[in-house]
């Protein structure tokens, strides 16, 4: 189960220590349940090729993963999906209360360029009990997106993708 919160946000959060950062390119088979492929390479360190298959939307959903070999990634996104990935960077930030920010920089460059931040929570309970303020975080996650319908990677793949 996959649980989180989502943000419109603007840049990188200031006065957090990075914690890790990776490069990802991912594309969608189907957005509707979603399957996805997505390369998430860590700076300094590996690659992974990973096939997710997610259901619904919200905070609360079926989330299952499972690494696959760079053959199968290249097959799929080639021979299956045959458009251009969406490039993204992601940072993570460890939170004075542990939980991890992790912020997004979808198609760096291109004019549908956005940000976005997520939480990921342990319940629903935790999820919709947090608090930006509480880490100091209500100015830079004030923009909400969690369950507005159309905020989603997936959606943002069908409008700039087909």
């Amino acid at each position: 189960m996959e649980i989180e919160r989502k943000w419109m946000v603007t840049g990188w959060p200031e006065g957090l220590a990075l914690e890790e950062e990776f490069a990802m390119r991912q594309g969608y088979i189907s957005v509707q349940p979603t399957v996805r492929i997505r390369e998430e390479a860590l700076t300094g360190g590996k690659t992974s090729y990973v096939l997710c298959f997610k259901s619904g939307g919200g905070l609360a959903r079926e989330e299952i993963e499972r690494d696959i070999d760079e053959a199968l990634f290249r097959d799929l996104e080639t021979k299956i999906i045959a458009k251009p990935l969406i490039p993204k960077l992601r940072r993570s930030y460890r939170l004075p209360d542990g939980a991890v920010l992790e912020v997004n920089h979808v198609d760096e460059g291109q004019p549908t360029e956005f940000w976005y931040a997520e939480v990921e929570y342990p319940t629903v309970e935790a999820a919709r009990s947090w608090q930006p303020e509480a880490v100091g975080l209500a100015d830079y996650l004030r923009d909400e997106v969690t369950d507005q319908p159309g905020q989603s990677m997936g959606a943002y793949w069908v409008q700039t993708r087909g």
